[in-house]
């Protein structure tokens, strides 16, 4: 159908353009109406070629570039969307921020808290470990101190006896000692004394 109206208006159009030819050789006409009729011819014809070019080329070139703005417009709309949504994200957050901070602040005091306890029970137990320790320590210089008096009041007596043994010693008493030790041997050992 289309067809059959692009051949008649293409008969039209040359029937138009031969009609100022044959009027301007019978001399009827004006030569200024035969310009305007074939400009008028030529304009149709140009109307014609831009209209067929137009339908050919411009429909298709049209619904592309409308699928292509409606495809734009979708992609827009979800781009929108997904940035309402983080911007949603991002207020809930910073509406929740001053809760979550002192959320952190009340959690961070709690570890201080339980923290400066379990020092204050490691240090008890370390100062009692040190006491016990240093206790230990004491007892044990005590008793050594204990251990060396006695071993140095032991030698003090024995040098205090020594000296005056040695003082009262005399030649005779010496004697007498020996004398007594030699007959103590001599005897037999059914009659020394207990």
């Amino acid at each position: 159908m289309r067809r059959r109206a692009a051949w008649a208006a293409l008969v039209l159009i040359a029937a138009l353009m031969a009609a100022p030819v044959s009027a301007a050789e019978e001399g009827g006409h004006d030569a200024h109406a035969g310009v305007t009729l074939w400009k008028t011819a030529n304009f149709l014809v140009l109307a014609a070629g831009l209209g067929w070019l137009a339908r050919k080329y411009g429909g298709p070139f049209f619904r592309e570039r409308t699928r292509s703005i409606r495809r734009q417009m979708v992609e827009a709309e979800e781009v929108r969307a997904e940035a309402d949504r983080r911007t949603a994200e991002v207020e809930a957050r910073l509406a929740n921020l001053e809760a979550e901070i002192e959320a952190m602040r009340e959690e961070a005091l709690a570890a201080q808290q339980a923290e400066s306890e379990r020092f204050s029970r490691q240090l008890a137990a370390d100062m009692a470990k040190i006491q016990e320790h240093a206790e230990a320590e004491i007892e044990g210089a005590g008793k050594q101190a204990r251990l060396e008096l006695k071993r140095y009041t032991a030698e003090l007596a024995v040098e205090l006896a020594e000296r005056r043994i040695r003082e009262r010693m005399t030649p005779e008493i010496q004697d007498a000692l020996v004398g007594s030790f030699v007959r103590e041997i001599e005897r037999p050992s059914g009659s020394r004394p207990l």
